[in-house]
C-alpha cells in the first residue's frame, strides 16, 4: 500500500523538488499551495502522475485545513514559509502569519485527525550570530537576529510541545542556504539578474567578506528522506543540513562572473553584515546526521554552477 504523505509549500523550491522525489519514490502525494511565492510550473511533471493531488488553499484557513488533512496520511511535510530573510524587518506580520500562525494551524489540523508525523523546514538562522562554530544541534541560542530566524524557533517550539503532549513524531531539520534547480532568491539570483541588467557593475552588499555555507537542493531532500527512514525512538528529532565547507560572497562572486564572462566593478556597501539578520558566518556542524550514513554530494561550487546553469536555461 502506498504511503500517502502531504507537503505544504508543494510549489516552492524546496517543496517541489521534494514532491518529485516523493513521487519518484511511489509515495502518493497531497500538495497544497495558494501560489503566494510558489510558481505553478514547477508542479508541471507531478500534475501529469496519477500519484498526486493538488489543492490550492491557504494555510491561514485552519478550519479549510482540518478538513484537507485526513487520517489515511501518514506524514506532514511542512515546507510552507515566508523565507523574506533580508526584508522580514520591513514587514514583520509576514513572519508572524506565515511561520509561526500558519504551523500552529499545520499542528491543530493534524492533532484533530491524530496524524502522527511531521517534518518540519527550518533554518540554520535560528543559532544567530554564535560564536561555536561550525554550530551543531546542542548549541546555546544567541540573541536573535532575523525575524525570519526568530519565526522558525518558535515553530520549532511550538512542534516540539505539540509532539510531547500528542505524541507526534517531529523531524526539524535546519538547513543553511539551499541551491539548485528552481532556486528564486538569494544571492546567487540578486547577482545574476543585477548582472543581466548591467554587466559592468556589480553592487554588493556588505565588505564581501560573509562566510556562507550552502546545500544542494537534491542533497537536502536525499538527507530528509534519509533520515526518516531511519527508525529511531525519540519523539522530536532536530538535525542540521549543510555542508562542511563555507566560501565568502567575494568567492562565490568569481564564481559567477567567470560562469558568464564577465569582468564587473565590484561597489560595497560596506559592513560586516550585508543587511539586517545578514549572519557574517555561518557553518553547521553536521556529525549527527553523517552518522546515519548521509553526506553532500554536490560542493558549493559544484550548487553553486548547478544554479547558474538552471538560471540561465528557464
Amino acid at each position: 500500500m502506498k504511503k500517502k504523505v502531504l507537503v505544504t509549500g508543494c510549489a516552492g523550491f524546496i517543496g517541489s523538488n521534494l514532491v518529485d522525489r516523493l513521487l519518484k519514490e511511489k509515495y502518493f502525494v497531497y500538495g497544497i499551495d495558494n501560489f503566494r511565492t510558489g510558481k505553478r510550473s514547477f508542479l508541471n511533471d507531478s500534475f501529469k502522475n496519477k500519484n498526486f493531488l493538488f489543492i490550492k488553499e491557504n494555510l491561514l484557513n485552519k478550519n479549510k485545513l482540518i478538513k484537507i488533512f485526513n487520517k489515511n496520511i501518514d506524514i506532514i511535510f511542512h515546507f510552507a514559509a515566508n523565507a523574506d530573510v533580508r526584508y522580514g524587518y520591513l514587514r514583520p506580520l509576514n513572519d508572524l502569519n506565515y511561520n509561526i500562525i500558519v504551523t500552529s494551524n499545520v499542528l491543530e489540523a493534524m492533532r484533530i485527525n491524530k496524524i502522527k508525523k511531521i517534518v518540519f523546514c527550518s533554518t540554520g538562522s535560528v543559532y544567530g550570530e554564535t560564536n561555536e562554530i561550525p554550530t551543531p544541534e546542542n548549541a546555546s541560542f544567541p540573541i536573535q537576529t532575523s525575524m525570519y530566524g526568530a519565526s522558525k524557533l518558535s515553530c520549532e517550539g511550538l512542534i516540539q510541545a505539540y509532539s510531547e503532549a500528542y505524541n507526534i513524531k517531529s523531524y526539524i531539520f535546519r538547513f543553511v542556504s539551499i541551491l539548485g534547480p528552481r532556486y528564486t532568491h538569494g544571492h546567487i539570483v540578486d547577482f545574476y539578474n543585477k548582472l543581466k541588467k548591467n554587466k559592468k557593475r556589480l553592487k554588493v552588499l556588505g565588505n564581501g567578506l560573509q562566510k556562507k555555507s550552502y546545500l544542494h537542493v537534491y542533497d537536502c531532500v536525499d538527507a530528509i528522506l534519509k533520515v526518516i527512514n531511519c527508525k529511531t525512538t525519540k519523539i522530536v528529532n532536530t538535525f542540521n543540513l549543510g555542508t562542511e565547507e563555507f566560501i565568502s560572497v567575494n568567492q562565490s562572486i568569481k564564481i559567477i562572473t567567470k560562469y558568464l564572462k564577465l569582468q564587473p566593478k565590484l561597489e560595497y556597501t560596506g559592513g560586516k553584515s550585508g543587511w539586517i539578520g545578514d549572519v557574517p558566518f555561518i557553518l553547521l556542524d553536521i556529525k549527527k546526521i553523517k552518522k546515519l550514513g548521509w553526506k553532500p554530494s554536490f560542493s558549493i561550487k559544484d550548487s553553486i554552477l548547478s544554479t547558474l546553469n538552471y538560471l540561465t536555461k528557464k
